[in-house]
């Protein structure tokens, strides 16, 4: 199962760095697991993540949440919600390969944006669920 988690955080960043549209907006593929220290906004980190068993009595499978942060110090909240929409665009179109095993469905289950007082930036939080069986 966490090598489930592994191979769609890889089908993640893969889908999100191959778009032309994203990577221009960031000024770069600046998409992150944790991004380094003084990294200049805008850019994209993957957040938390957990994967529960979803098998049934026939099948095996894995459920998994996890979250898209993005980070953007631009006049507005309007950088960011963009951002978002484009990450949402992406991987809602997608049919993301992940490695060894079959993607069942992926869907944003919500998301928010609130400004961060001490970094002086925008933090756009984006929750996903995605169903995985093995091949």
């Amino acid at each position: 199962m966490l090598d489930a988690a592994f191979e769609l955080q890889k089908a993640v960043f893969g889908a999100l760095a191959a778009d032309v549209a994203l990577t221009g907006a960031l000024g770069g593929a600046k998409l992150y697991d944790l991004a380094p220290a003084r990294t200049a906004y805008p850019y994209v980190m993957f957040g938390p993540a957990s994967a529960h068993d979803w098998s049934t009595d026939t099948e095996e499978g894995s459920e998994h949440f996890f979250t898209v942060n993005v980070w953007s110090n631009g006049k507005g909240r309007r950088e960011a919600l963009q951002l978002m929409d484009r990450i949402d665009t992406v991987l809602k179109g997608s049919s993301l390969p992940v490695a060894g095993h079959q993607l069942v469905n992926l869907r944003r289950e919500g998301s928010e944006i609130r400004f961060d007082e001490d970094l002086i930036a925008y933090h756009g939080l984006m929750r996903f669920r995605a169903v995985i069986e093995p091949v």
